[in-house]
């Protein structure tokens, strides 16, 4: 505790407390090092006493993946927080992972610019939705963040500061380390500032929604959709399992009947975009409506503190083969939500659910998925769920992923417990 206090100043290191779980474990220490040099100094003394060591931006994911045990220190990166803009011409900035996302869509809307990134979590850090590789509605036709970068900075297990080209460096040979953090949720480095792309603000925005009352329904729109050409910035699902209640003002942003909508996104010049909204809304069909804002679900988890969070990952074509298997083995509808248009979604089930309930659950959707080339991973669950159950199934690339978790960190000692194969 004296070392981290010497590092990063006696009022940024300190006992943990309540609040610095992950994911139901406790910590010892939080450490908030106030530049690079700090985080790399953080972790040549965990090497040194062999500590582990869990990053921490907004906290907003802290409880996806397997229990980190044990947790010695976390490390706060709330303060390498700023925005450094590229050359005008390069249509890039450098934020520091501390920065919140919300207040770099800001600055760059003052200069009629976004990222493209849109991922569900309030008050996201950009250093956290790198490491998770957390996309939203936007992924349909921007990509993730790991498609975004162009550069990321990190901290090694051992202490050494490494910059990486992104994954649009076609001359790196082999996958690039940047590509390689995202979505390792801080098991194969801390981040500490990533480069990302910008583009303009588009000057219009207009959603398009229909309801849907099957999976297969909701199939058969999407690809229409997908095949016509208009290429919506986003393709969304929400399937609940009964119709919401419908009160006063709510008929504005979902249309009145189904018990789920499909929502599509179409971004651009105003012209364009509404001879493009006709067209789409024509090939949707049913009950197909244009809207000057998003569904009150747009951008939201169907999942909540305490459910258990599953994420399927599937090739559009089988995605309803996949939520009508999940519903077959939970017994009842469940709550669906997520990029249909590319075949990612979200489901949740109650946390109350015995643990052995759970698993068979997860063993029934996964043997349907085993020859469709998906994947039913668990999110995020209650601690005796966590603990009982495969949280990812068996994946075709676990050896591949042990063989990187090593080459980066062979002594587990970042974030243990939270990258596949519980190392």
């Amino acid at each position: 505790m004296r070392r981290l206090g010497e590092i990063c100043g006696s009022r940024f290191a300190r006992a943990a407390g309540p609040a610095d779980l992950v994911a139901g474990v406790s910590a010892r220490w939080v450490a908030a090092p106030g530049s690079v040099d700090d985080v790399s100094a953080v972790l040549r003394v965990a090497a040194q006493e062999d500590l582990s060591v869990v990053a921490r931006g907004a906290g907003s994911k802290i409880d996806w993946g397997a229990p980190a045990a044990p947790v010695d220190i976390v490390l706060d990166t709330g303060r390498l927080a700023g925005i450094r803009p590229g050359a005008p011409d390069e249509l890039a900035v450098e934020i520091g992972a501390g920065t919140p996302l919300r207040a770099v869509q800001a600055a760059l809307d003052r200069v009629g610019q976004r990222l493209p990134l849109d991922p569900p979590s309030p008050g996201a850090t950009v250093g956290g939705v790198v490491a998770a590789d957390e996309a939203g509605p936007l992924r349909q036709l921007h990509g993730t963040p790991a498609d975004q970068l162009v550069g990321l900075s990190y901290v090694d297990a051992s202490g050494a500061v490494t910059r990486s080209a992104g994954w649009s460096a076609a001359w790196t040979p082999g996958p690039d380390p940047a590509r390689l953090l995202c979505g390792s949720l801080g098991a194969l480095g801390v981040v500490v500032s990533a480069t990302l792309r910008v583009q303009p603000t588009p000057a219009s925005r207009v959603w398009v929604s229909r309801s849907v009352w099957t999976p297969l329904e909701m199939h058969d729109v999407v690809r229409d959709v997908r095949e016509s050409g208009l290429a919506p910035a986003a393709i969304e699902v929400d399937l609940r399992p009964t119709p919401p209640a419908l009160g006063a003002g709510a008929r504005t942003t979902r249309p009145s009947a189904g018990p789920g909508t499909l929502s599509m996104l179409l971004e651009g010049g105003p012209a364009e975009v509404a001879e493009r909204v006709a067209e789409l809304t024509a090939v949707a069909g049913g009950n197909a409506q244009a809207y000057g804002g998003p569904p009150d679900w747009w951008r939201r988890y169907p999942f909540g503190p305490g459910d258990v969070a599953l994420q399927l990952d599937v090739p559009v074509g089988d995605l309803h083969a996949a939520i009508y298997a999940l519903r077959d083995a939970a017994g009842s509808a469940v709550p669906v939500r997520g990029s249909v248009g590319v075949g990612v979604v979200h489901a949740a089930l109650p946390g109350r659910l015995p643990p052995e309930r759970v698993a068979a659950i997860l063993a029934a959707v996964r043997g349907v998925l085993l020859g469709r080339g998906g994947t039913c991973v668990v999110v995020a669950a209650p601690t005796p769920i966590r603990e009982a159950v495969d949280l990812w199934g068996d994946l075709a690339t676990l050896p591949l992923l042990r063989r990187i978790k090593h080459r980066f960190d062979p002594h587990a000692r970042l974030a243990p417990g939270r990258f596949p194969g519980n190392r």
